[in-house]
């Protein structure tokens, strides 16, 4: 074929994609409900970053005066390049129907068709509000050009880094594909660094202000001049544009001549990719054997909930994939991790104990309880046709969660013991943790039986079915909450600094009976929605 033909196929490809998309975007209504969240979260930003974009166009004399303009002309670019690679690891390495689409059209038209839906996608995600921005940045300038300009230069920078991407991310697929064991190893150090990133960011802004940084100062210093040169031609024709000069035309003339060839380099990636045998290391033909592990020992072999809760903990160490959705809490703990550091002597012992409980009530119910039809898909019409009841099924995932919560609350309130705090108050803290664990595993397996996700998609480098993020942001936030409170109150109690009112009796009481009322609802439902299942 032509490559007038594989381009005119390629972009039926390309909106055919992306259409699909969209209906995945729109035809379920729990993604639609996320997205609505989503858009009030980043919408509530975009009301603060609006008004300054149209000052800072007011009061902008040069281009140099925009802040940080340098260093995000270089960041912005090589953002998208790391974007492209990351989503074609993720998804783009392949296409539906391959079977059928690759006997009909030539790869490179494929190529082309995921590119083009793609960049697409991302701007949709990201064209929006930073069109947004711009728009409004240009008309505090007064020049109204700039958008025009803008999309004129963002175009060529968009559509290399798409195909170069595109280029390096299906060349890591190859190379996974030959070296399978380098697959395990990058995913364990990819979560390792990605800890690690969001730890010391809660470190970053410490160090700057004590060790007298300019950020600005620190940015410029990866700031590439012949790239910022090019970002610059976006104000041409406006009252801040400056001269023409040679580095920005080098750079306009390497975008399009790379473009081609980076589509060149992908077509021929792709093709021995998808044309070529995956690396069999002969593991069809060895028998694979159970290397034993249920046979549950006491006390979980005491009751049949007990047995299958040791069967989930087996399994869930066997395949650690399934617990991947867990590293989310890493965004909403590490901040509270300078506080550790921060405090110390008397302060640290509550910290710690206060920190484990938190930590254990979190794991009871979400390592094992937000999505527990989803988790059985494989073997779920087996486990509705078994003599098992549905009361069984969910006291098993209740104790396999509580396994994992329990000693963890316990063991920090006995470590935090060497750091100051009382037997009692250790003690009671132990306590709450034991009874807050259960009660947020019963609150768990009712929302995780409310919005069952069955889809495997791809989550921290792993294919696997992962909890609905709704579901995982819910639990967090009620559960977290109601933790907290359930721990003040109790050490203010231990510690002798309550006053009994008819106030805090109603306002205790009420916590109480929502706590307990919610949770056991939720347990309740759960039972309910596991008897009434049936498949469609």
């Amino acid at each position: 074929m032509s490559f007038r033909q594989d381009v005119r196929h390629g972009l039926r490809i390309g909106r055919a994609e992306f259409v699909r998309s969209l209906r995945g975007y729109l035809g379920n209504p729990r993604r639609v409900l996320g997205l609505l969240l989503t858009a009030l979260f980043f919408g509530g930003a975009l009301l603060f970053a609006l008004p300054t974009a149209y000052v800072l166009g007011q009061t902008a004399r040069s281009v140099t005066a925009v802040p940080f303009f340098a260093p995000a002309a270089t960041i912005v670019p090589c953002g998208l390049l790391s974007i492209s690679v990351f989503r074609t690891l993720e998804r783009l390495g392949h296409i539906d129907g391959a079977d059928f689409v690759l006997l009909a059209v030539h790869p490179r038209a494929v190529v082309i068709g995921l590119i083009t839906a793609e960049v697409g996608r991302l701007s949709l995600w990201f064209g929006i509000p930073v069109g947004a921005v711009v728009v409004t940045f240009a008309l505090g300038m007064g020049s109204p050009l700039l958008v025009a300009s803008g999309g004129a230069v963002a175009l060529p920078l968009v559509c290399c880094a798409a195909v170069w991407g595109y280029a390096g991310g299906i060349a890591v697929l190859r190379l996974l594909r030959k070296l399978p064991s380098l697959r395990r190893l990058l995913k364990a150090v990819g979560i390792l660094a990605m800890v690690g990133l969001v730890v010391a960011s809660q470190f970053a802004g410490q160090f700057i202000v004590e060790s007298d940084l300019s950020v600005q100062r620190l940015l410029s210093t990866v700031a590439f001049d012949p790239l910022v040169e090019y970002v610059a031609l976006a104000f041409v024709g406006t009252p801040v544009s400056r001269p023409i000069s040679p580095e920005a035309v080098a750079v306009l003339a390497a975008l399009i001549a790379l473009t081609p060839v980076g589509l060149a380099i992908s077509t021929r990636q792709v093709s021995t990719l998808w044309f070529t045998d995956p690396v069999d290391n002969n593991e069809s033909t060895q028998v694979r054997r159970s290397s034993g592990g249920f046979s549950a020992p006491r006390p979980f072999a005491w009751t049949k909930p007990g047995r299958i809760a040791w069967g989930i903990l087996v399994r869930g160490r066997r395949d650690p994939a399934e617990l991947s959705h867990l590293l989310i809490a890493v965004f909403f703990i590490a901040p509270f991790g300078t506080m550790f550091l921060e405090f110390s002597g008397d302060a640290l012992g509550p910290l710690i104990t206060g920190g484990g409980v938190v930590l254990a009530t979190y794991l009871s119910g979400a390592a094992f309880g937000l999505n527990p039809l989803g988790d059985e898909r494989p073997q779920l019409p087996i486990l509705l046709l078994t003599e098992t009841s549905s009361a069984a099924l969910v006291r098993g995932r209740l104790l396999a969660g509580v396994a994992i919560g329990v000693p963890i609350a316990v063991l920090s309130s006995l470590v935090s013991i060497g750091f100051g705090i009382t037997v009692l108050e250790a003690v009671a803290t132990a306590a709450v943790g034991v009874v807050m664990s259960l009660v947020a595993a019963m609150f768990a397996v009712g929302i995780g039986s409310a919005y069952p996700i069955y889809e495997e998609r791809e989550f921290w480098g792993t294919e696997t079915v992962v909890p609905s993020t709704l579901v995982m942001m819910v639990y967090l936030f009620v559960v977290g909450g109601g933790t907290v409170l359930g721990l003040f109150v109790t050490w203010f109690a231990v510690t002798g600094n309550i006053v009994l009112t008819p106030v805090f009796g109603v306002l205790f009481g009420t916590y109480l009976l929502l706590t307990v009322g919610v949770s056991y609802g939720s347990y309740r439902y759960a039972l309910r929605r596991h008897r009434r299942y049936t498949l469609a």
